[in-house]
């Protein structure tokens, strides 16, 4: 009798077996949420940051680890964006599954053209990424070059609900399309518009939108600016002027505010990622926002 029960018990959890959730470590919030599109119910996805922590710096906690021992996908971001805490975490989960190298690891920044690469690799220059720019998210064609990819690496290491991948990237990649024309329509007004940045945090974006990048408040990336470095700012919008100074909504805004007040010009929060503004929580709602933000920039 034991074993008749053994047995049954063996069959009914084989479809679970087979089918079983994959369990994936997202670095950011995007790549989470894109995630999630792709996989639905087939995957459990982990998100290790959020929308308004700095990506840069981050403390690879002993609960990071061990979400990064369970996880079968790592999906991050790459580009040293995440070197100063993701190689400690996959170094101490022991998952071999998820090592450079891998299936189950993934960098989308592999899967773009990357802007911004550095002639001159230099620390003493501030926090310069060597491979380019590693903010690409802002750029919604990024998302879908890295949809089609991830798509293919959730086939490649969940075999067995490879139709669920397929399908679902199938349908988010209609919906895509279909929502960039008509955000690149929405946004026809702010092409050439001037801006100053707080950090090199959307370089996609305006590379997308036709926008322009006057200046930077940063002498150096990832150095905070002094109140004279930004006074120099300022004094150079008044034969370059600037419509808007931009943010993304995990930064201080003591430095775009400042600017702002005495440039006459208005700040501008975004949410960069997903969950970084009311209304920005997924993809669709990210670009949604972000456009709002801008097209309320006085024309």
């Amino acid at each position: 009798m034991k074993s008749i029960r053994l047995i049954l018990s063996l069959l009914t959890t084989l479809p679970t077996l087979a089918h079983a959730t994959l369990n994936v470590f997202a670095c950011e919030p995007e790549w989470g949420a894109l995630t999630s599109e792709l996989g639905g119910n087939a995957v459990k996805v982990y998100t290790a940051t959020t929308a308004m922590q700095d990506p840069h710096r981050i403390e690879a906690r002993p609960s990071l680890i061990a979400q990064t021992r369970r996880a079968n996908l790592v999906v991050c971001t790459g580009a040293e964006l995440e070197v100063g805490w993701l190689p400690l975490l996959l170094r101490e989960s022991g998952n071999a599954e998820v090592q450079p190298g891998r299936p189950g690891y993934f960098e989308a920044t592999r899967y773009v053209t990357l802007l911004d690469k550095p002639t001159l690799i230099d620390r003493s220059q501030g926090d310069v990424h060597a491979a380019g720019n590693p903010h690409i998210q802002t750029d919604p064609r990024n998302i879908a070059r890295v949809g089609a990819a991830l798509a293919q690496r959730l086939v490649e290491v969940d075999p067995a609900n490879a139709a669920v991948y397929q399908a679902r990237w199938k349908a988010f990649s209609a919906r895509w399309e279909a929502s960039i024309a008509r955000w690149q329509q929405q946004a026809a007004p702010l092409r050439g518009m001037s801006v100053v940045v707080q950090h090199k945090s959307f370089t996609y974006l305006l590379n997308w939108l036709g926008l322009r990048e006057v200046a930077t408040l940063e002498p150096k990336p990832g150095v905070e600016a002094s109140v004279g470095y930004l006074a120099e700012v300022a004094a150079r919008l008044k034969t370059t002027p600037a419509r808007a100074v931009l943010r993304a909504t995990y930064q201080s805004p003591r430095a775009s505010e400042w600017l702002a007040q005495r440039a006459d010009i208005p700040a501008v929060a975004l949410p960069f990622t997903v969950g970084g503004a009311p209304g920005a929580d997924d993809l669709f709602g990210l670009f949604d926002v972000t456009l709002a933000g801008l097209l309320k920039v006085p024309q």
